[in-house]
């Protein structure tokens, strides 16, 4: 069997680190706040070169807090796209506002800038790019159309450009990411000053000091555990990152091109997943599933067309996004993929006899 991810590989080699790191936790007593959180805090932000860094309780309420401090609200339109996870648009609504969805580019499946001009309005107070499996969305584009950018940037820590753009970006560590705890936890990068201070109050029950609440806040903090967790493996990250480019390029170089699309390579990506594109893709999946090979189709229903989004989706063509969900398939990645297990990978759907990718 080759798993989907294959986490426990990648933490296995530092479980007697992470035991230590447990147990000087344990004995400080100091489980919300404090030293641990303080000094991830401080090396997240240097590592996504921003000033501020602050730690959540998980990636969706990163979004929620983000967007609530940027002053969105009750009768704001917010752009993002409908080929991501449901918490992207969930999060839009949470806070009063509506989302208005956007198609993607079909090549890279980020957000189309030009379909994005397209649908800007008035009442738009924030774009929402996802940068969708680990591959940066088309920042610059989409800055130019003069609206501020929300990133969500939950499979991408260590992307090339991430969190550079936006006023906040936010990042899940839920325990398939490429920088993940052992359990939830999330974090907004922030470029001002001012938003950072109201995010800051806004997680801790709209208090700065515990004593005087100035805002409805929220209930919603990364502890002290799961930022030790996280401080001993964001210094692996760049070495995880060169081992997802090393198992991508042993895809290619096995020939998987040849069978379907392969993923488009958008600046220099974090490779959260490797997703190719194929027009038979539920049947590539039963070959894969008969040899054992993990694989999983993450948004066959986009979010426009969930149930609590009908609201918001009436009247929506996005050919871009009908395509992805049809044909995309996320196979194996993981900084510990061998050439040899891709070349199993790669012979599963030769062997599946489906044809070209379109």
């Amino acid at each position: 069997m080759i798993p989907l991810i294959d986490v426990k590989a990648q933490y296995a080699p530092f479980i007697p680190e992470l035991r230590e790191r447990f147990a000087a936790v344990l004995e400080s007593g100091r489980f919300i706040f404090g030293p641990e959180v303080e000094a991830f805090e401080a090396e997240a932000a240097a590592a996504l070169g921003v000033p501020h860094a602050i730690g959540v309780a998980n990636g969706t309420d990163a979004l929620v807090l983000s967007l609530e401090a940027m002053g969105v609200g009750t009768g704001d339109e917010v752009i993002c796209p409908a080929f991501t996870f449901y918490a992207t648009a969930e999060a839009i609504a949470r806070v009063g506002a509506t989302p208005v969805f956007a198609d993607i580019d079909p090549v890279t499946l980020n957000l189309d800038p030009a379909d994005v001009a397209g649908r800007v309005t008035e009442r738009t107070k924030a774009i929402v790019p996802v940068h969708l499996f680990g591959r940066p969305a088309p920042l610059a584009e989409l800055a130019a159309l003069g609206v501020p950018l929300l990133e969500d940037a939950a499979q991408a820590f260590g992307a090339e450009g991430v969190a550079t753009t936006g006023v906040c970006s936010t990042f899940s560590f839920f325990p398939t990411k490429n920088l993940f705890a052992l359990g939830d936890g999330g974090l907004v990068a922030c470029t001002q000053d001012a938003v950072a201070e109201t995010i800051r109050m806004l997680r801790f029950h709209g208090s700065r000091d515990k004593q005087t609440f100035e805002l409805i806040g929220h209930n919603s903090r990364l502890d002290a555990l799961q930022a030790a967790i996280l401080r001993v493996q964001l210094p692996h990250l760049e070495g995880w990152a060169d081992g997802r480019r090393a198992a991508a390029g042993h895809y290619e170089a096995e020939g998987l091109g040849e069978l379907v699309d392969l993923p488009r390579r958008a600046g220099d990506p974090a490779w959260h997943l490797y997703v190719v594109r194929h027009a038979r893709s539920d049947d590539l999946a039963a070959a894969l599933k008969a040899a054992g090979v993990g694989h999983k189709a993450y948004y066959r229903v986009p979010t426009h067309l969930q149930p609590a989004m009908r609201e918001y989706a009436t009247e929506l063509p996005l050919p871009g996004t009908d395509e992805a969900a049809r044909t995309h398939l996320a196979i194996p990645m993981s900084p510990v993929l061998s050439r040899e297990q891709a070349g199993e990978v790669v012979s599963a759907i030769r062997d599946a006899g489906l044809g070209r990718p379109h």
